[in-house]
């Protein structure tokens, strides 16, 4: 078994390495306070080529492959988490829904910007009633005429809502077959009328991140913004949604090494009863299973990113990581704060803003609740 990058992965993980340390590292904290969507490190993580990870070069993507994506994401994450977040909903539920299941018009219309940096992408699932439970939607889309007009509600959505924002792609029920619901994806390009943003909404953490209500009120697109086949909507978005669940898992092990850093740089500096905390045995062994766990959850990860690569089966793996990797990061996070001590109640400290930043990732792209039933059910339980 080798667990060696290859040379090109290792050359886009130092790339992302030093743009995170120079061109976000120091302006996080400011964008969190803010709470400022940094539009221009999306364009020029555009022009760097890091916007089309997963597009085939013929879309304007690089098809560098997700463990490449996963190693870049572990140094995106472990700067700033509200980035690495909407990274993450880009890359994934944003571009890939219409790069699998899209036409050839339809990749190179929006597939072909998304991957350019051109714009940012953005996908609506989520309801106000509707979570965890995706079958449950209420949003719907009819057929009139040539075209389909949308009625409906999105909550908590990501990058909808920016300067850089394409459109949205939905999931909305289509119809009935004998009490069983049909449900079609459809792309929303900005602009659309009756297409409609909320104010942005408060979070706990990833202030940075765009993240807002959509309304569709009579919402009308022409019968080409249909995604892939109507009726399959739901089985589309579900097979894309692993893919997420690497990305989230990812992003969960960018933050784990994060608390590591931090909480092992601090044991080193500060000093107690004339020697460093690092020195100890309580302190040493909190940083010593954070460490441990974390090099656990980095192979879980990179795993089910190599199975991903591989056209293999993942979505157990998938799980899996995104179970471990969301949970280590909340512990991993939880005990750089304790070593901080009083300093890491802090807000302007960065301890605690991964703190904030770290519960939500327990909960997107499926809950832990939700991972363990999907591993459940994939051992035959």
């Amino acid at each position: 078994m080798n667990f060696d990058l290859t040379p090109e992965q290792e050359a886009l993980k130092d790339l992302c390495r030093d743009f995170a340390r120079k061109e976000i590292a120091p302006y996080a904290a400011d964008w969190w306070e803010k709470e400022v969507f940094p539009a221009d490190v999306f364009r020029t993580m555009g022009k760097l080529g890091l916007m089309g990870l997963l597009v085939p070069e013929e879309y304007g993507g690089s098809n560098a492959g997700m463990v490449a994506y996963v190693a870049a994401m572990e140094e995106i994450g472990a700067a700033d988490q509200s980035v690495g977040a909407a990274w993450n909903a880009h890359i994934t539920i944003g571009t890939l829904p219409l790069l699998a299941f899209g036409t050839e018009e339809q990749r190179q219309r929006w597939v072909r910007p998304l991957a350019e940096g051109l714009g940012i992408g953005a996908f609506g699932l989520t309801e106000p009633e509707a979570g965890s439970d995706a079958a449950g939607i209420r949003t719907r889309a009819r057929r009139d005429g040539d075209g389909w007009v949308i009625d409906g509600t999105k909550m908590f959505i990501s990058n909808a809502g920016t300067e850089m924002s394409l459109g949205v792609t939905i999931l909305a029920v289509t119809g009935e077959d004998d009490g069983r619901r049909r449900y079609g994806s459809f792309f929303i390009p900005d602009g659309t009328p009756g297409y409609s943003k909320g104010e942005r909404l408060k979070k706990v953490g990833w202030h940075a991140l765009d993240t807002r209500e959509l309304v569709f009120d009579d919402c009308r697109v022409p019968a080409d913004h249909l995604v892939g086949s109507e009726g399959n909507g739901l089985r589309q978005f579900l097979e894309i949604l692993g893919a997420g669940r690497i990305s989230v898992a990812a992003l969960s092990l960018s933050l784990a090494r994060a608390a590591l850093d931090l909480g092992l740089d601090y044991a080193r500096e500060r000093r107690q009863f004339g020697q460093p905390l690092s020195r100890f045995q309580a302190i040493g062994h909190k940083l010593a299973d954070m460490a441990t766990e974390l090099e656990c959850a980095r192979w879980l990860v990179y795993r089910a990113a190599w199975l991903y690569d591989e056209g293999r089966p993942y979505a157990t793996e998938a799980a899996m990581a995104k179970l471990y990797a969301s949970e280590l990061a909340n512990r991993a996070i939880s005990d750089a704060v304790q070593i901080h001590g009083g300093y890491g109640f802090m807000r302007e400290s960065a301890v605690a803003r991964f703190y904030c930043d770290a519960k939500i990732l327990e909960i997107g792209e499926g809950t832990s609740e939700i991972q363990r039933n999907v591993i459940a059910r994939n051992l035959g339980c």
